[in-house]
């Protein structure tokens, strides 16, 4: 009874000190999980430096949301009279993201026969990303910038 006792004591004591450990966040490590408005685009003059900075055009409007490994996005365009939009799963990696589409409007269904899984290199900060679209050569070309609203 007496082995027992012991044994069931530093059970407790290492799942004890097992959840202690593991439950400090990294303080690296920014989540992407939430909701995010699109702000502007980069272009990249040479694959690593930003040339130049584009602002959305006024009454252009994207919105991203992320959970649970989960991606929805919107897009409003006013001179386009469809909206678009998506949704999809996604992984982070330490510096890239990955979207895989399930289904979307009629263009993006249509879009879909040829590309499904969309991977881009990814800045990931508190409350700002950038999703940066790479060629063939492993050269980035542009990205889209975003910051947190939820």
């Amino acid at each position: 009874m007496k082995n027992l006792l012991t044994s069931v004591f530093l059970l407790v004591v290492l799942v004890s000190f097992t959840m202690l450990t593991s439950a400090k966040p990294n303080p690296n490590y920014h989540s992407i999980e939430g909701t995010w408005e699109l702000e502007s685009f980069y272009n990249y003059d040479d694959g690593e430096n930003v040339s130049d900075t584009l602002p959305k055009e006024a009454g252009y409007r994207q919105v991203k949301m992320y959970y649970n490994g989960k991606i929805m996005w919107s897009r409003y365009v006013p001179e386009e009279p469809n909206g678009r939009f998506g949704y999809g799963s996604y992984k982070i990696t330490d510096d890239q993201l990955i979207e895989t589409l399930e289904y979307g409007d009629a263009e993006m269904m249509k879009a879909m026969d040829t590309m499904r899984v969309f991977t881009f290199d990814l800045v990931l900060k508190d409350d700002t990303y950038s999703q940066i679209n790479i060629d063939e050569e492993g050269n980035r070309t542009f990205s889209e910038n975003y910051k947190r609203i939820d």
